[in-house]
């Protein structure tokens, strides 16, 4: 069962976010499922870019999706359980990319690009993925426990955060609330 974590403005703890302001993490209770709600409750994410995992010299900024609901996933080609969740991940991009909803991968402590991209090559990953062994890409996402991987954030239309997964996801894990975020009410005056 989802452990759902209510984020309210008037909140005084140390897991209060501030309308309007940038994403700061907090994982209460160590859960490994943070949901923020209501939306307009929930912290932006400032830009994020990077180098292209498969396109050596092309840059990927979150702000190429604007309006359109993000899955960050966070993995590495070492990392068994990214290679157990790829091909979930893959089915709800395929069953979603039509609805206004990116994946995006940040690939990170891949020393060897070439690991990085025959993982992609072989579990068919048809996203694009950030080339980020460091995990610069990541100081977006304030207080985020880099060393979580795999790890998938989702953004609803407007990039704020919206669901934090710090564990591995099977495609039913997924989908429902990629969905639920995606059919959110725009916002008046606003981006959807």
């Amino acid at each position: 069962m989802f452990a759902a974590l209510a984020v309210t403005g008037c909140g005084t703890g140390s897991d209060a976010v501030v309308p309007g302001s940038t994403f700061e993490f907090v994982a209460p209770g160590g859960q490994t499922r943070i949901f923020y709600d209501p939306p307009e409750q929930r912290g932006k994410l400032p830009e994020m870019s990077g180098e292209s995992l498969t396109q050596p010299g092309r840059r990927l900024s979150l702000s190429d999706y604007a309006g359109q609901v993000v899955v960050l996933n966070i993995w590495g080609s070492w990392c068994g359980p990214c290679r157990g969740e790829a091909d979930d991940l893959e089915r709800v991009f395929a069953r979603t990319r039509d609805s206004g909803i990116q994946f995006l991968g940040v690939n990170v402590r891949d020393e060897m690009r070439g690991a990085a991209e025959d993982f992609v090559r072989n579990l068919d990953v048809g996203y694009p993925s950030f080339y980020d062994p460091p995990g610069r890409t990541l100081l977006a996402l304030r207080g985020f426990p880099r060393n979580v991987v795999p790890s998938t954030i989702v953004l609803d239309r407007q990039h704020r955060v919206a669901a934090v997964f710090l564990t591995a996801l099977l495609d039913t894990d997924l989908q429902p609330v990629v969905e639920r975020i995606a059919a959110e009410p725009s916002v008046p005056g606003g981006l959807p």
